[in-house]
């Protein structure tokens, strides 16, 4: 049960950073941004268009008598537009992340020499290009990985009484472990950690990325905070990659400043109630 907590408690600590770090958190934003408005053009298209789509795929049907071909294909337009916003919710984080390659490599190395006892932080010697196809591979990967399991989350969520109790929980922690895994990739391939290590890492800790994912995941659903959330989520995701590769990291206040900082700028000694970032 520790990991449950200091997974939460890297959450807490990455969105309290960019609280901190004005400028960092405004760059972070812009990816979110740009991700938001095309999933909600492609979903406008087909609440306008999908009916004409589906008309169109199924030129079989044209000769339907009476409702039966109503019925049908307004079925089949409500599953597309269904089917398309489960992607958009399962691939949201990965096609951000995509985007914004740049923005949230330099604000997951700002955090590393922020808490770092030596001020550096790892570099990745690969281009850019490199660093863009890697992700996307990865990326592509583990929206597969999410989608299968969530389209067997949902058909299992049409058994009675466990379909509505049970699965649910389950389909909130599976959307927790696989959210960890496409956050912590940012800070993890700068290390040269691959998928298969990554993935290997996070199913030893399970707890911890259900503490860091599953509580984001939730957060997730209300409607633009993944947008918001997105920055501070890299911010501690990063400190949750130094916890599962056991790196040294300096202890922090509440407030996201370094503990050695704040004790330095008090003049009493160190700020009361001052905590590691993610280690109790």
């Amino acid at each position: 049960m520790r990991d449950l907590g200091v997974g939460v408690r890297c959450l807490l600590a990455g969105q309290r950073w960019v609280a901190r770090n004005g400028r960092a958190y405004g760059f972070g934003l812009l990816p979110g941004l740009i991700t938001l408005v095309l999933y909600a053009a492609v979903l406008v298209s087909l609440a306008l268009w999908g009916e004409d789509f589906v008309a169109w795929a199924t030129p079989f049907a044209d000769g339907w008598p009476g409702p039966w071909l109503g019925l049908f294909r307004g079925f089949l337009t409500a599953v597309l537009f269904a089917l398309a916003l489960l992607l958009a919710v399962v691939s949201f984080t990965a096609v951000t992340l995509l985007i914004g390659q740049p923005f949230y490599e330099e604000l997951s190395e700002r955090v590393d020499r922020s808490v770092s006892p030596d001020g550096t932080a790892p570099e990745t010697s690969r281009p850019l290009w490199r660093d863009l196809w890697v992700s996307a591979r990865d990326g592509l990967r583990i929206v597969a990985r999410s989608a299968v399991w969530s389209v067997l989350l949902f058909a299992l969520g049409f058994l009675p009484v466990v379909g509505q109790t049970v699965i649910p929980v389950v389909g909130f922690f599976v959307t927790g472990f696989f959210l960890t895994e496409e956050l912590t990739a940012v800070a993890l391939e700068r290390r040269g950690v691959e998928l298969r290590e990554r993935l290997a890492l996070l199913r030893d800790r399970k707890m911890l990325a259900w503490g860091f994912g599953t509580p984001l995941g939730l957060a997730f659903l209300v409607p633009f905070v993944a947008v918001f959330l997105m920055p501070g989520a890299v911010a501690g995701a990063t400190l949750l990659a130094r916890e599962l590769l056991g790196e040294e990291t300096a202890a922090m206040g509440k407030d996201g400043t370094p503990q050695e900082t704040a004790a330095a700028e008090a003049p009493d000694g160190p700020v009361p109630g001052a905590e590691v970032a993610y280690r109790p």
